[in-house]
């Protein structure tokens, strides 16, 4: 039954994609958006979709989603607007470095999750993981202590994840 509700969702998913993608949409493109959905959910193997079972549908992780998305664009905001502050600079304000952060995150969605908005927010890209282990390049390295830099890379989009994906 359960293998059943991940290709449902896998379905509502990849026909919400489709929607997006053929805005203004048609009687037509419903159509074959649903059909394609539907026939991709069934062929799909269950190892193609077992990353999502780490993903939580409970009210509460819902809205952590929403709080997760206002975070993450608030982050993204603060870091383009540093980046952009450095490279205006007579001389840039840089101290590169790779650093250390460990995450409490458990399932492979929740990490994956992570390590993609690490790297998406200028300044710090995902350069390897290695269990709870993150090795992150940071664009100016204020500290290379495991605890204080997990808390100041990682930690405010961790406490959201945790709830979302475990």
């Amino acid at each position: 039954m359960k293998a059943f509700a991940s290709r449902v969702f896998l379905a509502l998913v990849l026909f919400g994609v489709w929607i997006l993608l053929t805005l203004p949409v048609s009687t037509d493109e419903i159509i074959v958006g649903a059909v394609i959905a539907v026939i991709a959910a069934i062929v799909t193997s269950r190892e193609g979709i077992r990353v999502l079972s780490g993903i939580r549908f409970t009210p509460k992780a819902l809205a952590y989603t929403a709080a997760y998305v206002v975070v993450f664009l608030f982050e993204l905001v603060k870091a383009n607007l540093d980046v952009a502050l450095r490279v205006v600079q007579p001389t840039i304000p840089i101290n590169p470095g790779i650093v250390k952060v460990k995450t409490k995150l458990k399932t492979p969605m929740g990490r994956l999750l992570l390590a993609n908005s690490i790297t998406l927010t200028p300044g710090t890209i995902t350069v390897e993981t290695d269990g709870e282990d993150f090795y992150i390049h940071w664009i100016s390295v204020t500290t290379t202590n495991v605890e204080e830099a997990t808390q100041k890379i990682v930690a405010g989009f961790e406490r959201y994840l945790e709830v979302i994906c475990g």
